[in-house]
């Protein structure tokens, strides 16, 4: 059973940074996709960034891309999301979600194993 957990959350003004931090522990694999998703109050869970376990193939939400990068580093079993000129539209809890396989995905169900998630809170 694998366990997300995220960290790195917190209240910025509009156009700073933050990068957050999902470590995986449990039976990860190569063959995993790894993924962030947020969801705002009133709002349902979206689809943020994803990046597959094996290669650094990654894509993005269109309200994200260009100013959010997923990255991961395998020797540490750690997904980043880095996140840039932020806007008080991003505030959000950001959950990080794994999926046993690699075809894409954007759909919340299709995920199998969730963080608690962490707040990120954009003051303007």
């Amino acid at each position: 059973q694998e366990q997300l957990v995220e960290s790195g959350g917190g209240l910025v003004q509009a156009g700073d940074s933050l990068r957050l931090s999902c470590v995986v522990s449990g039976r990860t694999g190569s063959r995993y996709t790894m993924a962030w998703f947020r969801q705002a109050p009133g709002q349902e869970r979206a689809f943020v960034a994803a990046i597959r376990w094996d290669i650094r193939t990654t894509y993005y939400s269109d309200s994200v891309k260009g100013r959010f990068t997923i990255s991961r580093d395998n020797a540490k079993n750690t997904v980043y999301l880095q996140m840039n000129s932020l806007k008080p539209e991003d505030t959000a809890v950001y959950y990080c979600a794994a999926r046993r396989t690699l075809t894409r995905s954007t759909t919340t169900s299709e995920y199998d194993y969730w963080g608690q998630g962490t707040q990120v809170t954009v003051s303007s």
